[in-house]
């Protein structure tokens, strides 16, 4: 990929406010932007400034987005480094978001699994990421 790309992941949602909170409380991901009222739907971008990645919530007027299809649907997020990785966990516990088992119990060996408003889940991974082929998974 050009290093230009920027990587957005974007989902509806029911409660914005409750899926703002979860994302930018809870994780600690800053607002990048808002809209209202864009073509019936509203919407706020959430991530790091200058990162190549965010998330975008929408709701749309008048339509359910539902819940998510299953318990395995997750973003995972890797904090290699202990201290981060400890006060990531507490700063979600402490905006009250409790741990949920993970679906996949890989995921609790090294982490610690959220769910939000609307059923997704994240992991706060204690690990670094490295491609498979480097046997890290």
């Amino acid at each position: 990929m050009k290093k230009n790309v920027v990587l957005r992941v974007a989902r509806p949602t029911n409660d914005l406010e409750a899926t703002v909170r979860f994302y930018r409380d809870g994780l600690g991901l800053d607002e990048l932007a808002r809209f209202e009222n864009h073509d019936g739907f509203d919407g706020v971008m959430l991530g790091k400034a200058g990162e190549a990645h965010h998330f975008e919530f929408t709701r749309a007027h008048g339509h359910d987005a539902g819940r998510a299809p299953t318990q395995d649907n997750l973003v995972v997020f890797y904090l290699p480094d202990p201290d981060d990785w400890q006060a990531a966990v507490a700063r979600m516990k402490a905006h009250g978001y409790q741990p949920v088992p993970s679906f996949n119990p890989y995921w609790d060996r090294r982490g610690v699994t959220f769910e939000d408003e609307d059923g997704y889940r994240i992991v706060l991974q204690n690990a670094a990421w490295g491609a498979p082929s480097a046997g890290v998974i």
